[in-house]
């Protein structure tokens, strides 16, 4: 009878051990399979390396193919360049702003282009195109700060809700259903008539209290599908501890889905900015935002156009911008799409 062999050790580079927390079952064959590294992989083949790697041999992940697809995407670059624009003038307005936004002449009230002035004045005398560079900052601030606000809240509670299940879903199910019934403007105007703030904090916070819910379900479905998966099941098997498995195997593969959804809902937050701004419940002077720019020029459509134009303008370069951003990266993030 022939000796028994003694099995063969793992070798470096040739896939996790037991040892590295790698999710291994066993094959029909004798062999191994490597299910954990196969999360967010490809199949494609690409030059210089085999099938599903890159140049250096290394398995190409779904953000690596993502960014190779957004470089070439010419929605990309040009919605990109605005957004580096608006960051830029929003940090620093002065580099193309060298006036005051608050100092106003009343004797050039609603008077139209001139030299050093290209957008005109407002109905008090105040430069327009100071006035628009400015109103970026506001603008800019309130959808970052509400969208980084939504993403954290609902991604947390979501993915709670998604990976344990149970009353706890069941809980945040009906919470979310509760603030589905709630129209955003008309809470809004509720909420906010009440705030006799000017700062951006509370029109933030209205934002995120109302926002929640959608990034809320989004994570909860990508988390619960991910959960499934057979790389996820064999980490369960092996012993992972579930902060392991939320961060290492779920997080990676459930986020695309959150991050289009709020790139897309960044641009849907600066036009809920001016619209309350508008209504006269938003942000408030001497605070300068496009919302209160756009108000304060309605009542002088037919004689000083120039005055609603520009800032309404800018808004919608503004918006158009992150809703193309968003659509770019959801062609990327999404294999379906390809």
């Amino acid at each position: 009878m022939p000796e028994p062999q003694p099995p063969e050790p793992y070798l470096s580079g040739g896939g996790p051990s037991p040892e590295d927390g790698g999710a291994i079952a066993a094959t029909g064959a004798g062999g191994a399979m490597d299910l954990a590294t196969s999360e967010g992989t490809t199949l494609e083949k690409t030059p210089g390396g085999p099938e599903g790697t890159g140049p250096a041999g290394k398995p190409r992940s779904l953000w690596s193919d993502a960014w190779r697809d957004l470089r070439r995407n010419p929605i990309f670059i040009i919605s990109g360049l605005i957004i580096i624009f608006l960051v830029i003038i929003s940090i620093w307005p002065s580099l193309i702003a060298s006036g005051n936004p608050l100092s106003c002449d009343l004797a050039k009230a609603q008077e139209g282009s001139q030299a050093g002035h290209p957008f005109g004045f407002d109905g008090q005398g105040c430069d327009v195109y100071t006035r628009v560079v400015y109103g970026a900052r506001t603008s800019v601030t309130v959808g970052v700060c509400a969208t980084i606000g939504v993403a954290l809240l609902g991604s947390v509670l979501g993915g709670l809700a998604g990976f344990f299940g149970g009353g706890w879903d069941a809980i945040l199910s009906r919470v979310t259903d509760v603030f589905f019934a709630i129209p955003v403007v008309l809470g809004g105007l509720v909420l906010l008539s009440v705030v006799t703030s000017s700062t951006v904090w509370p029109v933030i916070g209205f934002m995120v209290l109302l926002g929640w819910p959608q990034l809320s379900r989004i994570a909860r479905g990508s988390v619960i599908t991910a959960k499934h998966n057979d790389y996820v099941q064999a980490a369960r098997a092996l012993g992972a501890s579930n902060s392991r498995m939320m961060l290492r195997h779920i997080l990676p593969n459930a986020i695309a889905p959150v991050i289009v959804v709020a790139t897309i809902a960044l641009g849907t937050y600066i036009s809920l900015e001016a619209t309350l701004s508008y209504l006269g419940v938003g942000l408030k002077p001497p605070t300068v935002s496009w919302g209160i720019q756009i108000s304060a020029a309605s009542q002088y459509i037919r004689n000083a156009p120039h005055m609603l134009l520009w800032p309404a303008g800018a808004l919608a370069v503004t918006v158009l911008a992150f809703i193309m951003l968003g659509d770019a990266v959801r062609d990327a993030l999404d294999p379906k799409l390809r």
